[in-house]
């Protein structure tokens, strides 16, 4: 048995980079995208792009993964071997996953499992995955491994800028009032997670550019004393892709104490609460103060 290895599980919307998931056999519990005309399951047999294409006509919900799905992972990687497992997932405040992911885990008594509630979105929360599966890879205890996330998650934030409010809106995700005003002033706003894991606005910038500008601007105040850090750009949509590229170099230029850059697309769970064009700007400050 594979007493000191330890498994690393998180769900599909904290956006773990795919070359992270293949190199640390990294599992992945999906979400799940609704339409009227069944479930899907996020990023296996649904593409973003598929999602943003069809909520032209139809917005989706999203759903959390069921406890069998879980357990069907959980039972693969008991069956790997492993005794130990780090999961980490998005925040308890945007989706229930935490807590089922938590209750789950209570049934596997012979299986050490530390489920993090990272109060984060997207990469602000695969960050702490990705933090995992790289230290439990240079061998550090699983004790080790969880008091250091406890901490590190407090120091990923991700920033999205988003071209609209509707779909937050409709996902009833963010208060109405402030998206009715901002789409009569053209006020693009720039949402970060709270302390408790919940959207809220940081900034509302007048038109694309200057919101898009903002973020970067967030991005660089936050990691401005911080001699070490990880940088991630994610996008919605291929709409988006040549901006996030043009995102990429400026911040390299602008930040180049990183150690890694990730670029990816959000998933479609989280797409379906952005919308199309969405650009996401990750930072997580790796000092050890």
């Amino acid at each position: 048995m594979n007493k000191h290895k330890i498994a690393i599980l998180t769900d599909s919307g904290a956006d773990v980079p795919e070359s992270v998931k293949e190199q640390f056999n990294v599992k992945v519990i999906p979400l799940k995208i609704i339409f009227k005309d069944g479930e899907y399951v996020d990023k296996l047999n649904i593409t973003a792009e598929e999602v943003y294409k069809r909520m032209e006509k139809e917005i989706p919900k999203t759903s959390l993964p069921d406890g069998e799905a879980i357990k069907e992972i959980l039972n693969e990687i008991k069956a790997e071997g492993y005794e130990k497992v780090i999961a980490v997932t998005i925040s308890s405040g945007l989706s229930g996953t935490n807590n089922m992911m938590r209750i789950v885990a209570e049934e596997y008594k012979d299986m050490d499992i530390f489920v993090l509630d990272t109060k984060n979105i997207g990469i602000g929360s695969g960050f702490s995955a990705v933090e995992a599966a790289f230290q439990a890879d240079q061998g550090l205890t699983f004790e080790e491994i969880r008091a250091n996330l406890q901490k590190s998650a407090e120091k990923a934030k991700v920033y999205f800028h988003v071209p609209t409010l509707e779909y937050l809106q409709k996902g009833g995700r963010i208060g109405l009032v402030q998206s009715v005003l901002g789409s009569v002033m053209n006020l693009k706003p720039v949402i970060t997670c709270n302390k408790d894991g919940i959207y809220h606005t940081v900034a509302k910038v007048r038109g694309k550019a200057k919101s898009v500008n903002k973020t970067i601007e967030l991005v660089e105040e936050y990691a401005a004393n911080s001699n070490k850090y990880n940088l991630a750009v994610a996008y919605g949509g291929e709409t988006a892709i040549e901006e996030a590229k043009s995102i990429r170099e400026e911040l390299k230029k602008k930040l180049p104490k990183y150690e890694h850059f990730f670029f990816d697309q959000v998933s479609p769970a989280l797409g379906v609460h952005t919308g199309p064009g969405l650009i996401g700007i990750g930072v997580q400050l790796l000092d050890d103060k």
